[in-house]
C-alpha cells in the first residue's frame, strides 16, 4: 500500500499517483499522514501543499501533462557568466547536466566544452562560446516529458551507428526518457546487426522497472530483428544476450529507419548520454548550511 501511495526521495515526499476523486486524494494523504505519525515522523505543514493541479519536484515540474524542467531553474543556467576556470565550466554543465534528458543532442552541443575539462585543455576559444551560448538556448525550450502510464504498451525505439546506440522509451508516440551510450572500441567491430541487438539489451536493462512483467514493444530500423526469435543462434554470444531477454514479454517491430529518427539520432551522438524519468539534485553545500542556520527546529 505505502509503495502505491507514496514516493520518497532523501527528505521530499510526494503522492503522484492518478486517483478516481478528490475524495480518493484525501483517503490517501490520511493514509500516509497516519503512517508518519505511527512511527513519530512528522511533517512540517509550512512546507507541504496539498491538492496541487501541478508541483516542484527535485527540480522538476510535475503535472498531468508530464515532467519539464523547472522554468525557476532556467535562470540561473542562461545567467551563467562565460566560465574562466574549470570548476566553474564544471559547474554549469553539471547544472545543464542534470537536465539533459530534455535537450536533444545535449552531448553534441556540449562536446568542445567537456573537451575543455581535460588536464592542461582549458582555453576559452571561439568555439567554446558557441558552444555555451547554444547550450544555453537549448535549456530555454525544454519539451515536456510524458510520466509513464502502466495501464498502456511500453514502446522501446532502439537504433545503432557506426559509433554508439540509443533509445527511446515511448507510450502512445509520447517521449518518456531517453538513452545513448558510445560504442567503447572493442565493440565497434561489431556488425549492424549486433551493435542493435546491444542496443536493445542496455535500453531493455536500463528500463526493467517498467517492462518487466508487462507486454512490450521493441521497434527498430533492422528488419532481420524482426525474427529474431525465429533465426537460429550463430554464435555464443549472440546465445548470451538472448538469455538477458528471457522472461520479458515482448514482440519486436520493424520500423523503417526514415521512421526511427529520434533513435538514430541518439544512436549517432559522439559521446555517452543518459537520460532518465527522475533524479536527485545535489544542493550546494552553502545551501544546506543556510537552510540548516535559518529553521528554528534545527
Amino acid at each position: 500500500m505505502r509503495l502505491l501511495l507514496v514516493l520518497v526521495l532523501c527528505n521530499e515526499q510526494i503522492l503522484p499517483w492518478k486517483i478516481s476523486s478528490w475524495e480518493d486524494h484525501l483517503e490517501h494523504v490520511r493514509t500516509v499522514l497516519t503512517i508518519l505519525r505511527d512511527h513519530k515522523l512528522y511533517a512540517k505543514r509550512s512546507k507541504c501543499s496539498f491538492g496541487q493541479p501541478e508541483v516542484e519536484y527535485l527540480g522538476h515540474l510535475v503535472s498531468a501533462h508530464g515532467v519539464q524542467a523547472d522554468p525557476k531553474k532556467i535562470p540561473s543556467m542562461v545567467d551563467w557568466p562565460p566560465p574562466m576556470t574549470v570548476r566553474a565550466l564544471r559547474g554549469f554543465l553539471g547544472l545543464t547536466g542534470y537536465y539533459r534528458r530534455f535537450v536533444k543532442d545535449y552531448d553534441k552541443i556540449a562536446r568542445p566544452l567537456t573537451q575543455l575539462l581535460q588536464k592542461d585543455a582549458f582555453h576559452w576559444s571561439s568555439e567554446a562560446e558557441v558552444a555555451f551560448q547554444s547550450l544555453k538556448a537549448a535549456m530555454t525550450t525544454t519539451p515536456v516529458l510524458a510520466l509513464p502510464d502502466f495501464s498502456k504498451t511500453f514502446v522501446v525505439e532502439a537504433d545503432a551507428s557506426g559509433i554508439g546506440i540509443g533509445a527511446v522509451l515511448i507510450q502512445e508516440g509520447r517521449p518518456l526518457a531517453y538513452f545513448s551510450k558510445a560504442l567503447a572500441p572493442r565493440t565497434l567491430g561489431l556488425s549492424t546487426y549486433e551493435k542493435e541487438m546491444l542496443a536493445i539489451l542496455h535500453a531493455v536493462a536500463l528500463w526493467r522497472p517498467y517492462l518487466l512483467g508487462r507486454h512490450f514493444q521493441i521497434r527498430t530500423d533492422h528488419q532481420s530483428l524482426k525474427h529474431f526469435l525465429e533465426q537460429r543462434l550463430a554464435s555464443p554470444l549472440q546465445q548470451k544476450w538472448l538469455t538477458k531477454l528471457l522472461g520479458y514479454d515482448y514482440e519486436i517491430v520493424y520500423k523503417q529507419g526514415k521512421e526511427n529518427v529520434v533513435a538514430d539520432a541518439l544512436s549517432r551522438l559522439p559521446e555517452s548520454s543518459l537520460s532518465h524519468i527522475s533524479g536527485p539534485v545535489i544542493e550546494s553545500l552553502e545551501e544546506i548550511q543556510a537552510e540548516v542556520q535559518q529553521d528554528p527546529d534545527l
